[in-house]
């Protein structure tokens, strides 16, 4: 008889035991004026929907490849921006975008327990493939980033050639530390800072709505200030689009140097012609180059080595080495006057040498990452130097292979692109 209570003795036990637990670590308390968080992003899309979102971005691509190069058609061009802004921006609320994946590819490449989403691969991956055969198409009339900034532009004014190099260095900086905080595992900042979501989402942070508008009111006079200046993916564009196979070319045939090209690009986009200049002029010029290209590692370790010192406060930004410095601040004070972050870590059970400890093996990658960070924006501003010092030879108006962004405005101002399109229509049947 007792042989057979034994079974059902323990079994009380064993749920006595979890019901004692439960009591222990009471569950939180969800009726009196409890509201659930709002997500930062939106829900996850089902598979066939990610297909969607996948052949709709493989569709503008091409759709604007053939619009731009073929078609040759500004028009065309700006009814897919509007149709882009209202499925990538709107509809889609701005997620996923080739400018924010680039963080996650780059987490991956140095976390091999990521796992990046096919989604995500395919929108990082397509416009750079589509850049380096026909230039940018994607900032064309597909990226929802620049067509909200192109609905706003009404009066664009040119920037002076070197105020507008010294400012796409901005964006060379932004990508590098996009990289460096991905890579560590500290934060997307991309997406934490991105302008124009809180529009797509109609919410969001204050700060980042007062962000976007300004950057919105600033587009009405310099076209696409975000995309031309701070955009990190414009740059991996920018790159791949000089290798591209086929480019935009301002006129059909001959250039006959009207400068209504020059004029009609509000992204300064245009290269001028620019002839040979004198024999003294060259000399000194070249002198310059040759000063510059012996600073050049000065430059790059001067910027790695400044970098690498602000690695400690840059940690800071992983949730990791802040929670070691405020347990550290905070370890003489009581529960209720810690801060909740570190009544929450408290919680755990974890030491605080061993959370230190694994602060201290954070900031020291911080501190290495910071000697490749500074060296990457040491070479950007050591090249970008070379290159005011360069005297290029050029005898026509040209859209540069890296900057231009497609848009097709320069066709519509072009006399001989009017001739051609007239020729055409009288060979037609």
């Amino acid at each position: 008889m007792r042989r057979s209570l034994l079974p059902a003795v323990c079994l009380s036990w064993l749920l006595a035991g979890v019901a004692w637990g439960d009591e222990r670590v009471p569950p939180p308390e969800f009726e009196s004026g409890y509201r659930m968080p709002e997500t930062t992003v939106p829900s996850p899309r089902a598979f066939a929907l990610e297909m969607l979102d996948i052949g709709a971005l493989f569709l503008a691509l091409t759709l604007a490849t053939w619009l731009v190069l073929k078609k040759r058609s500004r028009t065309g061009v700006a009814w897919l921006g509007v149709a882009s802004l209202a499925y990538f921006g709107f509809y889609r609320e701005g997620c996923v975008c080739p400018v924010g994946a680039t963080q996650n590819v780059v987490l991956a490449l140095f976390d091999s327990s990521y796992a990046v989403p096919i989604g995500v691969v395919a929108f990082f991956v397509l416009p750079l493939a589509f850049a380096l055969f026909a230039g940018r198409s994607f900032c064309s009339g597909v990226c929802p980033l620049g067509a909200i900034q192109d609905v706003v532009l009404l009066r664009p004014v040119a920037l002076p050639d070197w105020l507008e190099r010294a400012l796409r260095v901005l964006a060379y900086v932004y990508l590098g530390l996009a990289v460096y905080f991905a890579a560590l595992g500290a934060a997307f900042v991309i997406c934490r800072y991105d302008p124009f979501v809180g529009f797509f989402r109609l919410t969001g942070g204050y700060d980042m709505l007062v962000l976007g508008g300004c950057l919105l009111a600033i587009g009405a006079f310099v076209g696409r200030p975000y995309c031309r200046f701070l955009c990190p993916y414009g740059v991996l564009l920018d790159l791949t689009g000089r290798l591209s196979r086929w480019r935009v070319t301002v006129t059909p045939a001959s250039c006959v140097q009207c400068r209504l090209c020059e004029e009609s690009c509000p992204y300064g986009a245009i290269n001028v012609p620019s002839p040979l200049r004198p024999a003294p002029e060259r000399a000194r010029a070249g002198r310059r180059l040759v000063v510059l290209f012996l600073l050049l590692p000065v430059i790059v370790g001067l910027f790695a080595f400044l970098f690498h010192l602000a690695g400690r406060p840059l940690s800071r930004v992983h949730p990791t080495v802040d929670l070691a410095i405020c347990a550290t601040a905070e370890r003489g004070l009581s529960d209720k006057e810690a801060s909740d972050e570190v009544q929450a870590w408290r919680r755990t059970g974890e030491t605080l040498p061993d959370l230190v400890a694994r602060g201290e093996v954070l900031q020291a990658s911080f501190l290495r990452g910071g000697w490749w960070l500074g060296g990457w924006v040491g070479l950007v501003v050591a090249l970008l130097l070379i290159g005011l010092a360069t005297l290029p030879v050029r005898t026509d108006y040209e859209a540069d292979r890296g900057r231009c962004l497609s848009c097709a405005r320069c066709f519509e101002y072009c006399p001989t692109e009017h001739e051609r399109r007239k020729a055409l229509r009288e060979e037609a049947p």
